[in-house]
C-alpha cells in the first residue's frame, strides 16, 4: 500500500512516500481503509509528536471503512464508517484501537470527519473534562484561527459560552464571527490583557486555551479570573518556558494545565472516547457543531498541505483524501 513516513533531519522533519505492506489488524484493533486524514501542525515539528531515529509512519487522525476487524472486537462490523485517532492516518490501510473508532454521522462526509477525531477530543478534555466550562462563562482562546482555536470557539458556542479569540490575522477574526466569536483581538504579541478585561467587565475569564505558548502565557494569566482555568495545547511560538506570577495563582486560586496525548498510554487515550460520545457527537451530528475544513488536498499533495499549514495561510483544518 502507499504510505508517508517522518523522520527527524537535524532542526526538520522530512516526508518520505513509499510503498509498504499493508497492517493487520491485531486483538482489540481494526483495520481502517482511509479515505481522509486531517493535519496536526505538532506531527512535523522535531521533538513534538515526532522524535528522532528511524522513520516512523506519518499521521495521526482519519476517517474511512473498517475493512477488517481484530480478535475480541465488538459492537463493529466490516464496511462501517468510521473516524478516530490512529498512527500512520496518511496510509491507504492503518489501524486503530477499536475503542477510538467514532461512528461517522450520516450527514458527514469524510474530509468532514477526518478534521474530528484528534482536534475536537483535544478541545474536549480542555473545554469540559478539565475546564468544566459552563454556560454564561467567557473563553479566550489564543491563535482561535488555527484547527484547535476554531474547534474550541464552536465547541464552546455549542456549549453557551462567550469566546474572545486573538489572531495575527484580522481577515480570519472577521470570518470567525459567523461562527458566534464575541470578540476578536487581531495582534500576536502579549498585549491583550486590557480589552480582555474590559470585555468582561474587569472580572476576566472563567477558561484559557492557549495554542500559542510561552511568549503570551504570562499575559494568559494576567486574562484570567477568580478560579480561573489555563489549557496549554500548543506552543507554535517554539517558547518553552514562561514567567508564573505566584502571587496571582494563590489569590486567584488558578488552576494550570496541559493537553496532550504524547505520554498517554492506549487506555488513558481511550477512557476519553465515550464522554467525547455522549457530550459532543450528538452536536455534530445534528449540525449545532460542524467541522471547518480550510482546504482538501489530494494523497500525492501531501507536502503541499504541509506547506500550506506551515504557511499560516488556513483557517481550521487541512485535509488530505485518498483516491476512491
Amino acid at each position: 500500500m502507499k504510505s508517508y513516513s517522518l523522520r527527524v533531519d537535524g532542526a526538520s522533519t522530512v516526508l518520505h512516500r513509499g510503498e509498504v505492506p499493508t497492517p493487520e489488524p491485531a486483538t482489540g484493533q481494526v483495520l481502517l481503509r482511509l479515505r481522509a486524514a486531517g493535519l496536526n501542525r505538532g506531527e512535523f515539528i522535531p521533538g513534538g509528536l515526532v522524535k528522532g531515529g528511524a522513520a516512523k509512519p506519518a499521521g495521526i487522525e482519519g476517517a474511512g471503512e473498517i475493512a477488517a476487524l481484530g480478535a475480541g472486537v465488538t459492537g463493529l462490523k466490516v464496511g462501517d464508517r468510521v473516524m478516530g485517532r490512529c498512527p500512520g492516518a496518511f496510509s491507504e490501510y492503518a489501524v486503530m484501537d477499536a475503542r477510538e473508532a467514532l461512528p461517522i454521522p450520516a450527514g458527514l462526509d469524510f474530509e468532514a470527519a477526518a478534521s474530528v477525531p484528534l482536534t475536537f477530543l483535544v478541545v474536549h478534555d480542555m473545554l469540559v473534562l478539565q475546564g468544566r466550562l459552563k454556560a454564561g462563562e467567557w473563553l479566550l482562546v489564543t491563535g482561535v484561527s488555527s484547527g484547535v482555536g476554531v474547534a474550541s470557539l464552536q465547541m464552546a458556542k455549542a456549549m453557551g459560552a462567550r469566546v474572545i479569540g486573538t489572531s495575527g490575522s484580522p481577515d480570519k477574526l472577521d470570518k470567525l464571527k459567523a461562527l458566534g466569536l464575541d470578540l476578536g483581538l487581531a495582534t500576536r504579541q502579549p498585549d491583550f490583557a486590557t480589552a480582555v478585561l474590559e470585555a468582561t467587565g474587569g472580572r476576566g475569564v472563567d477558561l484559557v486555551v492557549n495554542t500559542v505558548g510561552g511568549s503570551v502565557f504570562a499575559e494568559c494569566v494576567r486574562c484570567m479570573g477568580f478560579e480561573a482555568r489555563l489549557a496549554t495545547v500548543g506552543y507554535v511560538d517554539q517558547t518553552l518556558k514562561a514567567e508564573i506570577d505566584l502571587q496571582a495563582l494563590h489569590a486567584k486560586r488558578l488552576t494550570l494545565f496541559g493537553v496532550s496525548n504524547k505520554l498517554r498510554n492506549a487506555d488513558q487515550r481511550a477512557v476519553g472516547v465515550p464522554a467525547f460520545t455522549a457530550d459532543i457527537l450528538p452536536a455534530i451530528a445534528d449540525g449545532r457543531i460542524r467541522p471547518l475544513v480550510d482546504r482538501v488536498f489530494p494523497f500525492a499533495d501531501l507536502p503541499a498541505a504541509r506547506a500550506h499549514m506551515e504557511a499560516n495561510a488556513h483557517l481550521g483544518k487541512i485535509v488530505i483524501t485518498m483516491a476512491p
